[in-house]
């Protein structure tokens, strides 16, 4: 299995900084979101690939949360690549992270889901599907990073475990859409990843629209493949790369977003009972979000009923 050198540089410098420095890095990159209207963001760990250090990314999501006014999910994304430390033992990492990292994980209330890459230079079906049993026992929700490089069927086990969302999805096929229709899972796509790794196969988008799939757009924030923290570039490319209409891009962001995070029924509308996080924009339609990037027509922005920006 390929080591992944970009990840695995990350690995090393991600184990080399303390918390503070973590702290530090994250919240310039999130300070940017936030001042974009960004109120709601997942984040993801799995730099560390061990149990020290994936805890240590998820201690420093949490405290995220004590610095800017913004709900963290958290995401163990343990699964994410193989450690030069078992290089030759793929099945002994998957043990690791379902029997050591899991259980801790959960007793420090530490995430809120798992994730896998299940990619030919990830984990292959069987290790994913070890980890959503895992997940599964332990009561944490289930998402998947699949189909971006090719057709290897985890978007398909994911909505066996009534997952939340896949991630990328360029390469899923017909029956991985009607899967994901089946199970009411959410399409997260990410036009920045796309866009950087000078990607060709466009995401199934029509074929998605036909069965009905919420399409969710993310940043996909990551050193490797998409360093971007901009919201309103994700908006316009999810209309010029992916060719999504406006009003997808802007569900995209808010009620398919929150569909994908689990937080469907108090985020990502603007209805009674919902949490009053609004950003109030100076633009002459909703539109407009997604046709410029480069200014920030932000006025005001609203968290649970409070002005914080």
């Amino acid at each position: 299995m390929p080591t992944g050198g970009g990840i695995v540089s990350t690995v090393k410098a991600t184990r080399l900084a303390s918390e503070a420095e973590l702290l530090a890095s994250a919240l310039t990159r999130l300070t940017a979101l936030h001042q974009q209207g960004v109120t709601t963001v997942e984040i993801k760990s799995g730099y560390g690939l061990d149990l020290v250090n994936e805890v240590k990314m998820l201690k420093v999501a949490g405290q995220l949360a004590d610095e800017l006014p913004i709900t963290i999910k958290r995401t163990f994304l343990g699964a994410h690549a193989l450690p030069t430390e078992y290089k030759d033992d793929a099945n002994g990492y998957i043990d690791l992270v379902c029997k050591e990292m899991i259980p801790v994980i959960v007793e420090e209330n530490l995430a809120d889901s798992v994730d896998v890459f299940c990619e030919n230079v990830g984990f292959n079906i069987a290790q994913t599907e070890q980890v959503f049993i895992a997940a599964k026992k332990h009561g944490l929700a289930i998402k998947v990073h699949a189909e971006q490089l090719s057709a290897l069927g985890g978007t398909e086990l994911a909505a066996k475990y009534q997952a939340l969302s896949s991630d990328h999805v360029e390469f899923l096929t017909e029956a991985g859409v009607k899967a994901m229709s089946d199970a009411n899972m959410t399409a997260v796509l990410l036009p920045g990843a796309f866009y950087f790794l000078r990607e060709t196969q466009l995401p199934p988008i029509e074929q998605l629209r036909k069965a009905g799939v919420a399409m969710a757009i993310a940043t996909d924030v990551n050193p490797g493949t998409s360093p971007i923290c901009s919201i309103q570039l994700m908006l316009n490319m999810a209309c010029t790369l992916f060719r999504l209409t406006p009003s997808e891009a802007l569900g995209g962001v808010t009620c398919n977003a929150a569909k994908a995070l689990g937080l469907s029924k108090i985020k990502g509308q603007l209805a009674v009972g919902y949490d009053a996080d609004m950003a109030l924009w100076n633009i002459s339609q909703p539109a407009e979000l997604c046709y410029q990037f480069g200014v920030n027509p932000l006025n005001a922005l609203i968290r649970n009923g409070k002005q914080v920006l």
